[in-house]
């Protein structure tokens, strides 16, 4: 680092005054006989003058004075102009504010210490970039090699020196190293919190020095860079251990932040295929078209082998809930698919877990952990079953639930389950899926050929009147139309089927047929 002392030791010449400050370190050379040259000034410069224009001992102490104000570092007086020596007033003004000063003697041109300063301070900046360049492609290398955000904020930390801190853009904690020491758990929870203010106010994601007073001087949050025009997709912080950040700890953490960045981007992007595999991995579960060894094989990465246990949650954002239930199943040492599907025409949470537990234990737990994302969370489970029957578990499990959805007393299991199935039981014990198309078609195949794209309207209309008992008011509100509307359409279908809607038995039939068209579709 070069600094005023190692510059003038370098150039053969002694600090006169403000040794004990000879450590400043040096940003540039700046030559000038203007009497104030701190317009032009931005500190950590090293003033160069032949003070020609410095003809009296105050102009020569507010020049001094000027220039410790303006955060020089240091000045060197050129003598053998229009003064022979150092004077007398200028020195005791640099004594006083401890500002270094040496003296230029006539023979040592200004020149001669700018090129060795210059040649200094680019030797240093080479040197920085190359260091910086090195731990760029070992950050970069961790990403390739999938050491993740752990590995990746222990590079950084390592490289700083110091403790290096990864939030998403929320101020939310993701990633840290070390884990103690450096940054106490309340600091690091009052940084997220100042990250978290600034996202709120919409200020530009912009490095800053946080205002924590433990960190003054030590520390950089630097924006985690994502799609363009969009906010910062979190934020890295790195602090140093004891000292200052310099030059090179800035450049790590502005260069660190993008591979950040990329880490986030491949955390996101797997995330997102892995559910996508998992969701069409669910869809050919419940489809029926494999074989169990087929579906087995599949299953088996999921820690799912011989038997599975389909559990299925009715809640409001079902795919945003998934990273949740993935959670509260991996804190119960549960293997697990997880996915969204709609194969019951609306979506449900789903997930299959091993069937060497209980279920419904597995749920009720899992369900606990769901309620804080949604203000009701209505679950379900089937029982074990082997791989190959896991489209009847998941119908179990869906039926259980839908049939304690009619419960209007508040006496519904936190978790459905076989026991809840009541009229379902007779659907799900008939093995034969043509037996169940043949009698669904038989009743309801008649409104759909009849009233053509009309008539997935009737077959909604039914199922709401039904599910309502009878109910029109309820029923029109949940199909979003008027009552009339409602009992012309209910008229139709009693055309069309030859069925009374009045009559109970009548009305169970239709029923159980819309349910067996679910389990076959």
């Amino acid at each position: 680092m070069l600094t005023v002392s190692s510059l003038v030791s370098d150039c053969g010449l002694e600090l006169a005054a403000g040794a004990e400050n000879g450590d400043r370190r040096l940003r540039w050379v700046h030559s000038t006989e203007h009497p104030d040259p701190t317009p032009w000034l931005l500190g950590g410069e090293l003033v160069l003058t032949t003070g020609y224009r410095l003809e009296t001992d105050d102009a020569l102490r507010r020049f001094v004075a000027l220039l410790d104000e303006a955060g020089v570092a240091g000045l060197g007086f050129g003598t053998g102009f229009d003064h022979k020596r150092l004077p007398k007033a200028l020195l005791e003004a640099a004594q006083e504010r401890a500002m270094p000063l040496f003296e230029v003697p006539y023979e040592m041109p200004f020149i001669a210490i700018t090129e060795r300063a210059a040649r200094t301070l680019v030797n240093e900046h080479y040197d920085l970039l190359e260091r910086s360049t090195q731990v760029h492609e070992r950050l970069e290398r961790l990403v390739i090699e999938d050491a993740g955000l752990r590995g990746i904020t222990t590079s950084i930390a390592g490289s700083i020196g110091g403790a290096a801190i990864v939030f998403d853009g929320t101020g939310e904690e993701v990633a840290r190293h070390p884990q103690r020491g450096v940054v106490t758990p309340a600091t690091a929870k009052a940084l997220g919190a100042e990250l978290a203010e600034r996202n709120a106010q919409g200020r530009p994601p912009a490095a800053f020095e946080p205002d924590q007073s433990t960190l003054r001087d030590r520390a950089l949050a630097v924006p985690v860079p994502g799609r363009r025009g969009a906010p910062a997709a979190g934020w890295l912080v790195v602090v140093s251990e004891r000292s200052p950040l310099g030059d090179f700890e800035r450049l790590i953490a502005r260069q660190a932040s993008i591979v950040v960045g990329l880490e986030l981007m491949r955390e996101r992007v797997v995330r997102e295929t892995e559910r996508r595999l998992a969701g069409d991995l669910l869809a050919d579960a419940l489809s029926g078209r494999f074989t169990p060894q087929e579906l087995g094989g599949r299953l088996r990465p999921f820690g799912i082998h011989e038997e599975g246990a389909v559990l299925v949650f009715e809640l409001e954002d079902p795919t945003g809930a998934e990273p949740v239930l993935e959670g509260a199943l991996d804190e119960q040492g549960v293997a697990a698919l997880v996915a969204t599907t709609a194969a019951a025409g609306s979506p449900l949470l789903c997930a299959i877990v091993p069937g060497d537990r209980d279920p419904i234990e597995i749920a009720r737990h899992a369900r606990s952990a769901l309620l804080p994302t949604a203000p009701e969370v209505r679950a379900a489970a089937s029982r074990p079953v082997s791989v190959g029957s896991l489209r009847r578990g998941f119908h179990e499990a869906r039926c259980a639930l839908e049939a304690t959805s009619f419960n209007e007393n508040g006496d519904a299991p936190d978790v459905a389950s076989h026991r809840d199935l009541g009229a379902f039981t007779l659907l799900l014990a008939l093995q034969d899926d043509e037996a169940l198309r043949l009698y669904a078609d038989g009743l309801l195949e008649p409104i759909e050929r009849g009233e053509g794209e009309y008539g997935g309207e009737l077959l909604r209309s039914l199922e709401a009147f039904i599910e309502n008992n009878g109910n029109w008011e309820r029923a029109a509100r949940q199909l979003y139309c008027h009552r009339h509307t409602l009992r012309y359409r209910i008229r139709k279908i009693e055309e069309l089927t030859g069925r009374d809607l009045g009559r109970a038995t009548d009305r169970i039939e239709l029923w159980l047929a819309l349910q067996a068209r679910e389990l076959v579709k």
